[in-house]
């Protein structure tokens, strides 16, 4: 075990807990007890809370077993939200998490440890077994600080209310196609996400207002970011000076209909030599799926 942000030498690392929260204080203490109840180390665990300044009820949210940041501000997008509490964080360990997630793996925060530790360079992304997604998908991811810092934006505040794990994970594919398997599934590891897709919550206001396919053309439009965010990894990978960052700059543009939509998710999906074939073809088949049901073209198959 190596030392912690304080520099006390052997313990155990700061945890870094990033969660933005509106309108549910009752999950999002539920959330925090569930920390407190399964961490081997409370102490070296911290909860960095954004919420927002028309939410009296949430600007209590506090636990007496646990170092609780509370961030009051305006409205933000998700990566917005993810970003501010990034920078108020002091952990080596930064995990993304729900106010809908219950933390169930006793010791969690042990195996976290662990899996940074197997990674001398600090450059991997890990993620625990949400119970919904699963291996699919890294729902809470876990990244280095170190990670965070070559990657520059690695929640990016264009995105409003989703897609921040698909664009971390589709980063790491690229590494991983480029022969650095980075990406750690820890299956027994489980961060249960309660979603209301899983039959184990309600809908609310806050799932309401969150639109169910705002992000995609984010999504399109950041493929050359992530294609600059890999190669920056793989640099650091094999020691060379990292690149400048430079912003890149992408507009948005939605098909027109479903013949322009093909064309432009194959050329800019499934033409993508810079990742693996079968993500590049599940992502080609679920974009151009999802741009069917964003644009009512498949009402007249739906009963």
């Amino acid at each position: 075990m190596t030392g912690s942000s304080d520099g006390s030498v052997n313990a155990p690392q700061l945890i870094s807990l990033l969660l933005p929260t509106y309108g549910r204080p009752a999950l999002a203490a539920r959330f925090l007890q569930s920390v407190v109840d399964r961490s081997a180390h409370p102490e070296a665990v911290e909860v960095i809370l954004y919420v927002d300044d028309d939410d009296a009820g949430s600007h209590h949210l506090d636990h007496p077993d646990i170092r609780v940041d509370r961030i009051i501000g305006p409205r933000l997008t998700m990566g917005g939200y993810n970003s501010r509490c990034l920078e108020r964080s002091s952990g080596e360990i930064i995990i993304l998490v729900n106010d809908d997630m219950v933390i169930r793996t006793q010791g969690w925060d042990e195996q976290v440890r662990s899996i940074h530790a197997a990674f001398p360079d600090g450059i991997y992304l890990a993620y625990g077994n949400d119970l919904f997604k699963g291996g699919k998908l890294c729902t809470f991811p876990i990244l280095s600080r170190h990670t965070c810092d070559l990657l520059g934006e690695p929640y990016p505040t264009a995105y409003r209310s989703a897609f921040i794990d698909y664009h971390l994970f589709d980063i790491f594919k690229r590494l991983q196609h480029a022969g650095h398997d980075r990406i750690r599934y820890l299956e027994n590891l489980i961060f249960e996400h309660l979603h209301y897709r899983t039959g184990k919550a309600t809908i609310d206001e806050t799932y309401r207002r969150r639109g169910r396919f705002d992000d995609d053309p984010t999504f399109l439009c950041l493929i050359a970011a992530r294609q600059v965010a890999a190669r920056r990894l793989m640099q650091a990978l094999r020691g060379n000076e990292r690149e400048e960052q430079r912003p890149l700059h992408c507009r948005k543009a939605i098909p027109s209909n479903p013949f322009a939509a093909l064309a432009v998710f194959t050329k800019s999906l499934l033409l993508d030599r810079g990742l693996p074939w079968r993500w590049r073809s599940w992502l080609w088949l679920w974009f151009f799926g999802r741009y069917l049901a964003a644009n009512g073209w498949l009402r007249p198959f739906v009963r």
